[in-house]
């Protein structure tokens, strides 16, 4: 094998016992969990918010923006139920760039996997510790989903990972929403075979044994928007696209039908400011289709303390360092607007 093996990582249990869950902590990841299971069900009408910076690049920073969301989430309860973005790894197109905190726990550092695994947990800790929110990670390597099993009460599955039988089959055994995305190519039957195939119990090796899933009716889809292969952007959050994923599921036999929409990435074009106007269209099609309503679940925006983006050397605190977000005035205004909006 033409690679070096620098050393054997901890085991997921391992590193638990390092940074555990208490009793207090997994009673109110229980009450967050229930709550956003009802939105999934259909027995509550509450809007999901999955919201925060595009990567998790410092702890301060971090814990900073989640304790802001906290005051918001008081003053919105009745209506939108918030779960805080902590990704902390990230897919890189071709592979270069900053790959999250589990890569890079100080993105300024070299490559350092154990401690990028003792910062995941520690950051998810904390963010649950001290504000009372278990938040939502993108599941970028299935086996790793271990290390954050009992913190997470939302998982996403990226565009490029739709595809991969590993993502659906982990899938299919977690008890917790997990979010499908469409693929960058924009075919949406890609993503549908994913919700079946987690939807549905497997027999598959995971973490060294041999397990059996029993499905996840929880699984459902994410619109991102696609890319053609010349690079053009294109959306698909608009009436007519959630009138057809409404007709996808009705065809399909699928449990729980439920999509959450992503304001940025293709559905936006990465111009983070669109986010805004995006987020109220969607809301403005829920409010002209009872359908279109019971579908859309909830919106994912990106969103941190500054506007936009930088370089990993600038360091300016709370600004992103992938992709471009909402800084925190707007934020904290779009989220008291959806509020409002919510029939």
């Amino acid at each position: 094998m033409n690679m070096e093996f620098r050393r054997k990582l901890p085991e997921p249990r391992e590193v638990m016992e390092m940074y555990p869950v208490t009793e207090e902590m997994k009673a109110q990841k229980a009450k967050n969990d229930a709550e956003i299971r009802r939105v999934f069900t259909g027995e509550s009408d509450k809007l999901i918010l999955v919201i925060g910076p595009c990567s998790a690049d410092r702890e301060d920073a971090v814990l900073d923006y989640i304790s802001r969301l906290r005051k918001v989430q008081d003053k919105v309860q009745d209506k939108v139920v918030i779960i805080p973005r902590i990704y902390t790894n990230k897919p890189r197109t071709t592979g270069a760039g900053y790959k999250g905190m589990l890569h890079q726990s100080d993105p300024h550092e070299s490559p350092d996997m154990l401690r990028g695994l003792m910062a995941i947990r520690r950051l998810h800790i904390k963010a649950l510790s001290e504000t009372g929110f278990s938040s939502a990670d993108e599941m970028l390597y299935p086996e790793n989903h271990r290390y954050l099993a009992d913190v997470l009460s939302y998982v996403a599955i990226g565009a490029r990972s739709v595809e991969n039988q590993q993502h659906r089959l982990t899938a299919s055994g977690l008890e917790l929403p997990v979010g499908m995305k469409n693929p960058t190519s924009g075919d949406l039957s890609v993503m549908v075979n994913a919700i079946k195939a987690a939807q549905s119990g497997h027999v598959f090796s995971y973490g060294g044994y041999e397990v059996k899933s029993h499905g996840n009716p929880l699984t459902h889809a994410v619109l991102r928007g696609w890319v053609n292969s010349q690079g053009t952007t294109f959306p698909n959050y608009h009436y007519e696209d959630l009138s057809r994923l409404c007709a996808i599921y009705a065809e399909s036999g699928l449990a729980d039908p439920a999509v959450i929409v992503d304001t940025n990435h293709s559905n936006s074009g990465k111009r983070w400011e669109e986010q805004i106007r995006i987020s109220k269209e969607i809301l403005h099609s829920t409010r002209h289709s009872p359908e279109i309503f019971r579908l859309v679940k909830g919106l994912m925006i990106e969103s941190y303390i500054e506007d936009g983006c930088q370089k990993v050397e600038d360091g300016v605190y709370g600004k992103s360092i992938t992709d471009p977000c909402l800084g925190w005035e707007k934020t904290e205004r779009l989220i008291l607007e959806i509020a409002d909006l919510r029939a």
